[in-house]
């Protein structure tokens, strides 16, 4: 392979023991799709351009997200893009190499990511007037009300890293299991951290 990174190098060897080998699986498909593709690190995490940002990857505790930058603009005949996204990144979240659909198929969807960049074909502009808005539960409400300083930082926090503490508080099965993540949620914010704050310096 060539235009690697070092950096994505270290990424991939802190990353967890599970993670290495899909990130490295993920790796070669890029490069192998596109000889010219080039690696660098934006946001903490490896993506990969061509004329233009083509996708990323990104290793978490329990998966590994693998995004395309013009998701929302690719056909998805697999319906592969049901793991990771938002209106423009989309993807798939893994958590074992076992999961990866075949080379034959993963290099044709970034091959047409790639073809996207090479066309020149460009994201729609957002629209200026839609503010999203996270829908918080009472109780979540509630104990935030309890604590100022989780209270000021969730205020301050981006759709995204509310959306990130409002869905894993809520996606617990069990009332324990929420009551905990609630406690450390208020714990973390009243620090300033976001939710996925231990693997932003990897």
């Amino acid at each position: 392979m060539k235009n690697t990174s070092p950096q994505v190098d270290a990424y991939i060897a802190a990353a967890p023991e599970y993670a290495r080998p899909i990130l490295k699986k993920l790796r070669q498909l890029f490069h192998n799709a596109c000889s010219d593709i080039k690696e660098t690190m934006k946001w903490r995490f490896p993506h990969f351009e061509y004329k233009g940002i083509v996708g990323s990857m990104a290793a978490f505790k329990h998966y590994v997200s693998l995004g395309f930058w013009k998701g929302s603009l690719m056909r998805d005949p697999h319906g592969l893009f049901k793991g990771v996204g938002s209106t423009v990144v989309s993807g798939l979240k893994l958590s074992s190499i076992d999961e990866l659909p075949s080379d034959k198929t993963m290099l044709a969807y970034i091959r047409a990511a790639v073809a996207l960049n090479e066309d020149g074909v460009k994201l729609p502009a957002p629209k200026r007037n839609a503010k999203k808005e996270v829908v918080i539960p009472e109780y979540f409400l509630a104990a935030l009300k309890k604590n100022k300083k989780a209270q000021a930082t969730f205020d301050a926090f981006s759709y995204s890293h509310k959306k990130d503490y409002v869905e894993w508080i809520t996606e617990a099965k069990q009332e324990a299991t929420r009551a905990r993540r609630l406690a450390t949620a208020l714990e973390w914010l009243a620090e300033g951290k976001p939710r996925n704050w231990k693997y932003m310096n990897c």
